[in-house]
């Protein structure tokens, strides 16, 4: 959806938060990694994402309405626009969870030989 002068600032809202999690999802972070990359609570993550901000960002929104920059939130948090290959990935769905990345075992320093099981 693209944010204009007819949204209201409910929609707007919710529109942003959507595209927040849509963006931390293709980052593969949690509300949790996000929330303390950011210094902010995961409740802080978790209101921003269902759009349920009230004051301080609905007074900004206010603003730019009133002076015409409201279709800059186009620019500031662009929708996002998912590679067939995610499409194909994920069925048409959009992503809801943020996936755990595995740890490797650390490289040994020592030379495989032959006989010798890895």
């Amino acid at each position: 959806m693209k944010i204009d002068q007819n949204a209201t600032d409910e929609v707007i809202l919710g529109e942003l938060g959507s595209r927040l999690a849509r963006a931390r999802l293709e980052k593969n972070l949690t509300q949790a990694q996000l929330a303390e990359q950011a210094g902010v609570s995961k409740s802080t993550v978790e209101r921003l994402e269902a759009g349920a901000v009230a004051t301080q960002l609905s007074g900004v929104i206010r603003i730019c309405r009133a002076l015409g920059l409201l279709e800059h939130f186009n620019l500031l948090v662009p929708e996002p626009i998912p590679s067939p290959l995610e499409l194909l990935k994920h069925r048409g769905k959009d992503r809801q969870r943020a996936s755990t990345v595995r740890e490797s075992a650390p490289p040994t320093n020592r030379k495989w030989e032959w006989g010798e099981t890895p």
